[in-house]
């Protein structure tokens, strides 16, 4: 029997993960599946496979996450996704160049050093009311803030301290994400697998399920489909997970919020042929 390691941090907590619902098709296909604590000494080389799935604590570590998978990528383990994939998209700058290679994106500025004067220009830039501000490293909405122009004056010091040290991203607050929720597209070895909407609770714009957030698998709009192939093929490579989030915008059409490579939730509670279908295409992967 093969083994796949399936990479995972120490203490999970309140985070909701259903990577358990793999592994009962992974061992019909002929894995042994351990969960393995990323910070652990482990000698990778007894495994043909790793799979990073929730080391939702990385962007604390960064720099120590990263040497964690040079060593598994230097091992006879193969490691998906890979390393220089990981290393691309642990900063959300990577929207900038998806931009660039024509992928709509939520229209973001982005700031090294946030500042008072960064807001007040995001806000004229966008000519907007509301923002967004989040770091460029991140998950779960850690350290997401909303603004407003006419309460900026008060937040500032809670906010800008928060960033001193860390690249910041502004955005325009967009409405749809509290009214209608956030589309996540997962794809499988490059197919489309399945979709799902989340929509925040009522008060809140987080759309994760930690924050009460309410989901449901959708079968989704040709626009959304193409909005999500839009992404993908400015990704421009064929990965054996990815999730595209993305938002409706004003006009109706759709834009990229996130471009999930690392360690997505890919909710294979909310289909049940997906887990099935992960395996399957992974066995063709490889």
């Amino acid at each position: 029997m093969r083994r796949c390691a399936f990479l995972t941090m120490r203490d999970i907590g309140d985070y909701v993960t259903y990577d358990h619902l793999l592994i009962p098709a992974m061992q019909t296909a002929g894995w042994q599946v351990d969960m393995v604590v990323w910070q652990d000494e482990v000698d990778w080389d007894q495994y043909a496979l790793v799979i990073i799935r929730t080391p939702w604590d990385y962007f604390d570590h960064q720099q120590a996450f990263l040497v964690v998978l040079e060593r598994i990528e230097q091992s006879r383990a193969r490691l998906e996704n890979p390393l220089d994939i990981v290393r691309w998209n642990i900063d959300k700058r990577y929207l900038q160049e998806l931009q660039r290679r024509g992928c709509p994106i939520v229209p973001t500025l982005f700031a090294g050093q946030l500042t008072a004067a960064d807001v007040e220009a995001a806000f004229a830039e966008f000519d907007c009311d509301s923002l967004v501000i989040k770091p460029t490293v991140s998950a779960s909405a850690i350290n997401t803030f909303p603004v407003k122009r006419q309460f900026w004056q008060t937040q500032q010091a809670d906010i800008l301290p928060v960033f001193q040290n860390r690249t910041a991203m502004l955005q325009p607050f967009v409405q749809a994400v509290t009214e209608e929720g956030e589309y996540s597209l997962f794809y499988f070895a490059g197919q489309l697998s399945h979709v799902i909407l989340k929509t925040p609770k009522a008060g809140d714009f987080r759309v994760q399920e930690e924050y009460g957030s309410q989901l449901q698998r959708i079968v989704p709009e040709s626009a959304l489909v193409k909005a999500g192939q839009q992404a993908i093929d400015a990704l421009g490579k064929t990965l054996l997970y990815a999730r595209v989030d993305l938002v409706r915008l004003a006009d109706g059409s759709f834009a990229l919020m996130e471009l999930e490579l690392i360690e997505p939730s890919l909710y294979f509670n909310m289909d049940p042929d997906s887990a099935q279908r992960f395996v399957t295409r992974l066995e063709h992967w490889l």
